[in-house]
């Protein structure tokens, strides 16, 4: 028979609170681990923005040479998929001509899985020329 004392007892709480501890530091962890792939996506393209610039503004090179380049160097870090919207262009900023390449790409939210051209990154470098100007 059941009686009044028993009624408070602890016995078989200890399951409930290792699932719902285990799942509240699960989701946490997931939570970390998923803002360090953003911020790694999101300095990869960022490098190879710049990467990109610096190299579309060679003397001897065009802008669609830092397309390329920055292209490239996205497609082999994270994969094609984070290439986007890639644009690169000549600007006259603080009065010199520089070249600006801008990427727009996936901001991963779940795994790969993200908001498309959610993340813009941008970058530029001096123009380089060959003869006196």
């Amino acid at each position: 028979m059941l009686r009044w004392a028993d009624a408070g007892e602890d016995r078989g709480s200890s399951p409930v609170d290792f699932v719902l501890v285990g799942a509240l530091l699960t989701a946490l962890t997931l939570a970390v681990l998923q803002l360090g792939f953003a911020v790694y996506v999101r300095n990869v393209v960022h490098d190879a923005a710049v990467e990109g610039a610096h190299y579309a503004a060679l003397a001897d090179t065009t802008l669609d040479d830092g397309a390329e380049r920055t292209r490239l160097a996205i497609s082999r870090a994270v994969g094609d998929a984070f290439t986007g919207d890639i644009v690169v262009s000549q600007s006259d900023r603080l009065g010199h001509p520089t070249a600006v390449v801008t990427v727009r790409t996936t901001l991963p939210i779940i795994g790969l899985i993200g908001v498309p051209y959610a993340l813009e990154v941008d970058a530029d470098a001096p123009m380089e020329s060959l003869g006196d100007e």
